[in-house]
């Protein structure tokens, strides 16, 4: 009997296979749980090494950056230049953490009687399981192993099922770089993964997807009094002053809603812009959604691609559908793919063979509407006009997310105001929603994030525990 597998098809072109892996099974789950329980005692105690282990998985990747860039294109519909921009980071991340594995690992503390000393000490957990979405699949799971392993953990990666292949190759190039065990792969349905949860080898976990799925992640570690990092969902706005550089702001917002199909958690989901400058803005917004190119993401100047799979797609169009009959109204939309790229069936670009979406912009002024409510993620964008900055902030904090937020306006002393009574845990200043630096602190607020932040030594929190040792001279 074959074995089970996961396969994975190109959003582009859904009948193409990308390529497949075999599923773990409960044998081979619990060997690679084995493997990183014994890597990682060694691992944890050899800090030169971890550092020089990372550089080298860094130059792994490096000498296939090509190929990275090209399956990332294929897999998961992701814009070449966006594709190899993440090969990239993933590489930052890399050099910084190899660093970072040559920190200090604690401090020394008076005693609290003469002559004492406190030591204070920072002590990996063990073995951390990463659960990884689709949308970043080298990226992302990058910034989770890569502070996790340099802080002395061992690692498995849970990758979604989309975006195995990728995966994959990342776990190649650990083969030439870790020891192993100490980078492992365990590609299995989300339902099996809910129960490796129980696992008392699994010392915690770290996770980024959906908001349902991250807190049923949170409870199930909780239940045990294990740690638990999930980042959620995000319905994420801009807001827009009267002072603004409305050109600016405008191209900002939909780079910020529109690339990569808007599949990104920081995806600029909602633009709030106060009454005197609104329409002027809204104009300039619907001339940039209506001219994006929309096809093969491998193609020149292509920023939106096609959606994941088909349920996304159905998603989205309900979302659309939902607003519209709700008092929304659409002020612009993309076109399909052109016919002649290969990603339609007729010569009116009506009928793609691929996971498109046409990306609109739709006026919605109640924040409580269900599209100013309901993460959508697609390439979806609602315009909101408000009397002023107050207003604007209100409309921004009516959601239950509170992931990420832009302010545009000329008085940077205004807008940082206004950004920071906005209750998110990113705030950018003239600058699209999405983008994230590696090595500053990422996360949010309420239903956007559970648990530490992500990234830069803000990992430590979460990857190591404190150990406190007193030590008292023994008397003469």
């Amino acid at each position: 009997m074959s074995p089970e597998t996961i396969q994975s098809f190109n959003p582009t072109n859904p009948s193409e296979l990308v390529g497949e892996v075999e599923v773990a099974d409960d044998a081979a789950a619990s060997s690679a749980l084995d493997r990183a329980v014994a890597a990682q005692a060694g691992w944890k105690e050899d800090a030169p090494g971890r550092s020089a282990a990372l550089t080298a998985l860094g130059e792994a990747i490096a000498s296939r950056a090509d190929q990275f860039t090209e399956l990332m294109v294929t897999e998961v519909g992701k814009p070449r230049a966006e594709a190899a921009g993440e090969v990239q980071r993933a590489l930052a991340i890399l050099r910084f953490y190899s660093q970072v594995a040559l920190d200090p690992t604690g401090e020394v503390l008076p005693g609290s009687t003469p002559g004492a000393t406190v030591v204070v000490r920072r002590e990996p957990l063990g073995v951390i399981l990463a659960i990884c979405p689709w949308n970043f699949p080298l990226a992302i799971p990058l910034w989770k192993a890569a502070p996790a392993m340099a802080y002395g953990n061992a690692v498995l990666v849970k990758p979604a099922t989309p975006a195995v292949v990728t995966a994959k190759l990342l776990m190649e190039c650990a083969a030439e770089a870790l020891p192993d065990g100490v980078l492992g792969l365990l590609p299995m349905s989300g339902a099996r993964i809910s129960e490796l949860l129980d696992d008392p080898r699994i010392a915690a976990a770290t996770f980024t997807g959906s908001t349902g799925v991250g807190r049923g992640v949170a409870e199930r570690l909780a239940s045990r009094a294990a740690p638990a990092q999930a980042e959620m969902g995000g319905h994420n706005a801009a807001v827009v002053l009267e002072d603004a550089n409305l050109e600016a702001a405008a191209e900002a917002i939909v780079s910020g809603a529109m690339g990569y199909a808007g599949q990104k958690c920081t995806a600029t989901r909602r633009v709030v812009a106060v009454e005197a400058v609104a329409e002027e803005l809204f104009e300039k917004v619907a001339g940039k959604v209506g001219a994006l190119k929309v096809g093969d993401p491998g193609d020149e100047g292509v920023t939106v691609g096609p959606l994941i799979n088909e349920t996304a797609v159905e998603e989205f169009e309900a979302a659309v559908e939902e607003a519209l009959a709700n008092g929304g109204t659409e002020l612009a939309r993309a076109g399909y793919p052109d016919a002649d790229s290969g990603s339609a069936n007729h010569s009116d670009g009506t009928d793609p063979t691929g996971h498109f979406v046409q990306p609109r912009l739709i006026r919605q002024d109640d924040p409580g509407a269900a599209v100013n409510q309901k993460e959508t993620f697609g390439p979806l964008l609602t315009a909101i006009i408000v009397k002023d900055e107050v207003a604007a902030i209100e409309a921004a904090n009516a959601t239950e997310y509170g992931l990420v937020c832009a302010v545009h306006g000329a008085d940077l002393g205004r807008a940082v105001a206004v950004a920071t009574r906005i209750e998110c845990g990113l705030q950018r200043i003239n600058a699209p929603t999405p983008g994230v630096d590696y090595y500053a602190p990422f996360g949010g607020e309420r239903n956007s994030s559970h648990g530490p932040r992500e990234q830069g030594r803000a990992a430590r929190e979460f990857f190591t525990t404190s150990r406190t040792m007193t030590i008292v001279p023994s008397p003469e």
